[in-house]
């Protein structure tokens, strides 16, 4: 079966060049639909992508569905955009429309899509090797979810989500293959409480959301499937006032992806054995035994378990509920990935609506994740409603 193979490489733009006696080293966690990792939002974003347990907003969809109970508006959307990767090219991007509606005073429904464009590729081969006489696809990906969350207590919450995978991302488009799909599940907790520190009523949250826990993605061809991206994301949240209008809050995610490393062929080890040992070891393992095993199954042991963990930190300034300023920053080991950027970003928030952006500067070297930009408008659909109102009864 062919694929497009660089697609992991394209959307994760994992590493810079590795020296030569660095390659050994180089193991990253390898899965199918890489696009589902990216962050949608401005705001998660700007805090060097973490989210697990900062206040509920619109967007917490993709960071933790069981914060949305806690949300102060009955109902929202936000549209987000992010032009990927433009320090290689200038047509890939990702679209993501998510939207909550609080029922009661405990519950929320939510939903969220997600449109990741590969843009135009132009084809010098064709499927037998040979001239392609100038054929162009449009490889994309695209997921579509809802979820429902409900507060066990006034502090704790609960979310499960059900999700809908496409990836169409081949190129050869022969009888023996086709797009891929794929269903998922996420499970995800919040807690969020208030103390007294000195004679500021600070605040405190903590997230967990392990979500894509579902089937493997396959695209025809062959029997054997990719894994999706199951991932488990750990966070803690400190709210500090300074005064009634200032706020600062300390955000740290902790993430790993539940799927197992793909095996690296050993000294000595014949190409027979070592294919029979992938096969054995890796793609007869089922999604489920898959979690499990990808907590002990990195070849540098316990080491390099520890390295497959990205942490992300951030902070958010808060005036008066109007207007923000964000900074993070995001760290991958070299060996996996090495993907290590400081981020910054802004918000503007009014009744009906809230814009806001937020840029990366990446600090490896040659990166193309550098200087890229994410987009979000949010609107309060209960402002709109107020607004409207008010007109009408004018």
């Amino acid at each position: 079966m062919k694929r497009i193979l660089a697609i992991s490489a394209i959307v994760w733009a994992a590493s810079p060049i590795m020296a030569d006696d660095k390659e050994d080293m180089f193991n990253p966690v390898t899965t199918g639909v890489t696009s589902l990792s990216i962050a949608p939002d401005a705001r998660g974003g700007g805090m060097g992508d973490a989210g697990a347990a900062t206040e509920a907003d619109v967007n917490s969809q993709y960071w933790n569905p069981a914060k949305y109970p806690f949300c102060v508006g009955r109902a929202g959307v936000a549209v987000s955009y992010t032009p990927w990767l433009r320090k290689l090219v200038n047509d890939i991007n990702l679209a993501n429309v998510a939207g909550f509606y609080r029922i009661g005073d405990y519950s929320a429904l939510s939903a969220s899509l997600r449109y990741f464009s590969l843009g135009e590729v132009d084809l010098e081969w064709d499927s037998n090797g040979g001239a392609s006489d100038g054929m162009t696809i449009n490889p994309y990906e695209f997921a579509i979810d809802a979820a429902y969350s409900r507060m066990l207590s006034e502090i704790f919450s609960m979310g499960v989500g059900l999700r809908f995978i496409y990836s169409d991302i081949q190129y050869d488009y022969t009888a023996e293959s086709s797009p891929g799909k794929a269903f998922a599940a996420d499970i995800a907790l919040y807690y969020n409480n208030y103390f007294m520190a000195g004679n500021r009523e600070c605040g405190f949250g903590f997230g967990l959301n392990i979500n894509n826990i579902g089937s493997k993605i396959s695209y025809g061809g062959d029997d054997n499937a990719d894994f999706i991206p199951t991932n488990l994301r750990l966070g803690v949240n400190v709210l500090i006032p300074f005064n009634e209008y200032n706020r600062l809050s300390f955000t740290v995610d902790a993430n790993k992806l539940l799927v197992p490393t793909y095996p690296k062929q050993a000294d000595g080890e014949q190409s027979t054995d070592y294919t029979d040992r992938v096969q054995r070891e890796y793609y007869d393992i089922s999604p489920i035994a898959g979690i499990f095993k990808s907590f002990s199954d990195a070849p540098g042991g316990f080491k390099e378990e520890m390295q497959e963990i990205q942490v992300s930190g951030g902070l958010e300034y808060n005036y008066n509920d109007r207007f923000f300023l964000r900074a993070g920053y995001h760290h991958e080991a070299a060996s996996k990935g090495n993907r290590k950027y400081v981020t910054a970003g802004a918000g503007f928030h009014m009744s009906v609506f809230a814009l806001d952006a937020s840029y990366v500067f990446s600090t490896s070297q040659s990166n193309p994740l550098d200087q890229t930009m994410r987009f979000t408008l949010g609107f309060d659909l209960d402002g709109m409603r107020d607004l409207f109102g008010k007109k009408r009864r004018r």
